[in-house]
């Protein structure tokens, strides 16, 4: 296997999204088949739904020469899945449904460089060669397109042989609605479009919903119906009918002897020369308008467990695409008639980001994780707020509510689709915000339901103030933070609140001494620099904000709590290799004082071994200066000391980079087996105390994790070990083992993993400012070096080449007033046309006038 190629066995495991962001979504599987069917408003894993495909067929003058799938060989289990159904599952063989049965290719080359994918099919006996590429648009700040319910396919054949050849393209889709199914076709003139419903369920139900098959190739034949009977005889007459020279045969039934089960097909025509190719396009797009609050009807329904209880009656919402597409017809259409745009935008960003000169895991790690926007783990309410679970289980998402301490590390949506992000910050703080300052970390659907009764989290609620800090600087509107900052600043003061239960800092040490409830579902007891560090970034973050609305006093204050906590921590946490937790694990008055009758107690202190359980401890924690992650993404400055968090990241890679999964005792989730290599959570090194019972999940190898650790890594000049921890998980996700657009956690396609996308910022050293029009890097390596970059309102490409730089608009409109560069400037030119520019410090360039780039614009800049 190549970089970005998957063949044979690799592609076993392969599922690649395909949808809009907040729609749902197709994966298109390894060996062509179209699985997990996750477009009815909640997850699908494993999904089919029914005979879904696309086949071709070859005629010879009137004769049929060949007919396949466009599936390669069956790599599943041959004995069957383990099914309960009669007659069916393990024991039976594969699944009808799979067409592995089918004629088909023998083998397929799967290319992924999200967004598009690219299957290649091999066999010598087929006379021809058959490609197919499949995208949904992926445009950076632009949701709407990128929010299309519709998975875009196009058919390539090239005709091979001697002689003419006319090639039927056909696309096939199952109704997997409730009867009675009613299925028409529509043309305007150019293609053709075949719409699946029910008269069954009405337009406001939850079950509502419809789907379309189109294309815009002229002369589609249609069936709107498959042959209907007993036992076997739908495929067994289509299979007939797709091998029969001509035109597929029309078909059609009386509404009430519709029933359910039913297909359809389209079949477009290729007539081709020797050497020629054609290309059809085909879009299935879906509507399935109505969401409910499905999680919590009762936790018997919801096979994660994840209910709360807190809802008496079921509540809906629309989705955001329903109210933009009245639809299927309406989006497929629209699919259609923007192709060419849709896929240019699409390609110029999916080009702009594989031409980096990263490493190549890098960008595997980068657009494999942007996948996860498009995948059920992400909702779109009514009126475009932005949504997300942590991941996915199998029929149902996985922890609700937008979780604040997950969401942390994901940098890819506040980047690609800053509006989206921001949409987060605005229902948090005005839904989530409870009187007294404190913020539970799920938010509650629909919007304005009782808030979750579980108490805030530090890493959660701090690394808030520190998003809203990352938005605005991305934005450049302070107006936007000043409609935020009352909230904002009340969740900073709660933690020294009376009305803070868990006492997080009630004497305003600028240290989190209290309970602290954080990612890793339990609560630490004592000062730590994980923890605390949110809390020292959320003051030196605070700080900026309230200068800059004219709050000085305020600003005055976090500033000195942030300096006097930093300190202590330097004082007390730093053990000389690495950061820890300050805990006398004996001492129970820790548990007892946030007893109430004996749970906590409980839970926490674990009698036959005398200490308290799930801690930390002199332990090396892979997120112990994770807070100064989030600084240096943000342009905030050191939370602690440069030399030590160097030494820190060091001592991470040292004891908790694991080479090799097979010796080590992993009691939790196993995301890393054998011979794969990862970074565990937490270790404690030759001749330190480990707890008898550590902190949760401590042996488990989480990309999210291991990819802010890396990336601190590579910001701190660990760049060989942060680039080998990438590597090592990329290697996890080779296609065989699991699937490289789904990274797993709790759940599959997990938001946390998308702390990937700053892996970027690591390498490129990217810097930005739209308060001030700041915009800079600085490459983390020598040498020539070309880049993406995204910000509020364009994105497109950095690069440096010999001792020249530039800094290029591919999209959108960059006003910049300020150059941050490793080196002096000499000349700066916008498109050939010199810029007069003075030079604040040997990197700090500032234009005597703005420089508006827009799309195709550049700014070149030459240096002395």
């Amino acid at each position: 296997m190549t970089s970005f190629v998957y063949s044979g066995d690799y592609t076993r495991e392969i599922s690649f999204p395909l949808g809009g962001i907040g729609t749902g979504c197709i994966g298109l599987g390894g060996n062509g088949r179209l699985i997990d069917w996750e477009i009815f408003n909640r997850p699908n894993k494993g999904s089919y739904n029914g005979f879904s495909h696309f086949a071709v067929r070859v005629q010879r003058g009137d004769e049929v020469i060949d007919a396949r799938v466009l599936n390669s060989d069956f790599l599943g289990s041959h004995m069957g899945e383990p099914e309960r159904n009669a007659f069916a599952g393990f024991g039976f063989g594969p699944s009808r449904h799979t067409l592995a049965g089918m004629p088909h290719f023998r083998d397929a080359t799967f290319t992924g460089t999200f967004p598009l994918a690219r299957l290649e099919f091999g066999d010598d006996t087929f006379p021809g060669q058959v490609s197919v590429n499949a995208f949904n648009p992926f445009i950076p700040l632009n949701d709407h397109d990128s929010g299309i319910p519709a998975a875009f396919f196009e058919i390539e054949v090239c005709n091979t042989t001697d002689e003419v050849l006319t090639y039927g393209v056909a696309g096939t889709v199952a109704n997997p609605l409730p009867g009675p199914q009613v299925h028409r076709v529509t043309r305007d003139g150019e293609g053709c479009a075949l719409h699946l419903r029910s008269n069954g369920v009405e337009e406001h139900e939850i079950g509502y919903g419809e789907l379309t098959l189109a294309t815009d190739t002229a002369d589609t034949a249609a069936q709107r119906y498959w042959f209907r009977g007993g036992w076997r005889d739908n495929i067994e007459i289509y299979w007939r009918d797709l091998t029969t020279p001509g035109p597929l045969p029309e078909r059609s039934y009386p509404e009430a002897a519709a029933g359910d089960g039913n297909h359809g097909t389209l079949m477009a025509p290729l007539c081709l020369k020797a050497g020629e190719t054609g290309r059809v396009r085909f879009v299935i797009a879906w509507h399935f308008p109505n969401c409910e609050r499905y999680w919590t009807k009762g936790a018997e329904e919801n096979d994660c467990g994840c209910a709360t209880g807190e809802c008496s009656q079921k509540k809906s919402w629309r989705n955001y695409y329903a109210t933009l597409w009245a639809d299927s017809a309406a989006s497929a259409a629209y699919a259609l008639t923007e192709w060419n745009r849709l896929e240019r935008d699409t390609r110029l960003f999916r080009d702009t980001l594989f031409t980096s000169t990263l490493p190549v895991s890098v960008i595997d790690a980068v657009s494999a994780n942007i996948s996860i926007l498009k995948t059920p783990t992400v909702l779109r309410l009514e009126d475009g707020t932005f949504y997300g679970w942590e991941g996915c289980c199998a029929t149902a998402g996985c922890c609700e509510g937008s979780c604040t301490h997950v969401w942390n590390y994901a940098q890819a949506l506040p980047f690609l689709f800053p509006n989206l992000e921001r949409s987060m910050r605005e229902a948090d703080y005005r839904y989530n915000l409870r009187s007294d300052g404190g913020m539970p970390f799920r938010l509650q659907l629909p919007m304005g339901a009782p808030r979750s009764r579980f108490r805030p989290c530090p890493d959660g609620q701090l690394g808030g103030a520190l998003k809203v800090y990352r938005d605005w600087k991305i934005s450049g509107d302070t107006n936007w933070l000043r409609s935020l900052w009352p909230a904002v600043k009340a969740s900073l003061q709660y933690a020294w609140s009376a009305d803070n239960e868990d006492r997080w800092d009630p004497e305003r040490t600028g240290v989190l001494h209290g309970r602290q409830h954080h990612t890793l579902d339990h609560e630490l007891f004592g000062p730590n620099s994980w923890l605390t560090g949110f809390y020292l970034g959320a003051l030196k973050a605070g700080a900026e904000m309230a200068a800059a609305l004219g709050e000085e006093d305020t600003a005055e204050e976090y500033r000195a709590l942030f300096e006097r906590g930093r300190t202590w921590v330097e004082a007390n946490l730093f053990n000389g290799d690495y950061y820890g937790q300050q805990i006398d694990l004996k001492d129970q008055r820790l548990i007892e004082a946030f007893d109430k009758d004996g749970e906590a107690l409980g839970h926490y202190w674990n009698v036959e071994h005398g200490e308290i359980k799930y801690q930390i401890g002199a332990g090396c924690a892979i997120d112990q200066v994770l807070a100064q992650w989030h600084a240096d993404l943000y342009g905030l400055g050191e939370i602690f000391k440069r030399a030590r968090v160097r030494s820190a990241l060091a001592a991470v890679y040292r004891h908790n980079f694991k080479p090799a999964m097979r010796i080590e005792a992993n009691t939790w989730r196993l995301f890393a087996l054998n011979d794969e290599a990862g970074v565990v959570i937490c270790s404690w090194p030759k001749g330190v105390r480990r707890p008898a019972i550590p902190l949760p999940y401590a042996p488990e190898t989480m990309t999210g994790f291991e990819y802010a650790a890396a990336g601190a890594m590579i910001q701190n000049g660990l760049v060989e070990e942060g680039l080998t921890v990438v590597k090592a998980v990329r290697d996890r996700y080779d296609g065989r083992r699991r699937n490289p657009w789904n990274e797993i956690e709790c759940g599959s396609n997990y938001a946390r993993a998308m702390a990937s996308f700053a892996l970027l910022h690591a390498f490129s050293g990217f810097s930005f400012d739209m308060t001030r029009g700041m915009i800079g890097f600085r490459p983390v390596v020598s040498g020539d070096f070309r880049g993406f970059w995204s910000l509020g309102q364009a994105w497109g490409e950095l690069g440096r080449r010999g001792q020249k730089a530039h800094i290029s608009v591919h999209y959108g409109q960059l006003e910049v007033k300020e150059l941050q560069l490793a080196a002096a400037a000499s000349v700066i030119e916008q498109s050939g046309v010199g810029v007069q520019f003075t030079l604040k410090d040997r990197g700090t360039i500032v234009l005597e006038q703005a420089a508006v780039l827009n799309s195709g614009d550049e700014l070149s800049i030459a240096f002395s």
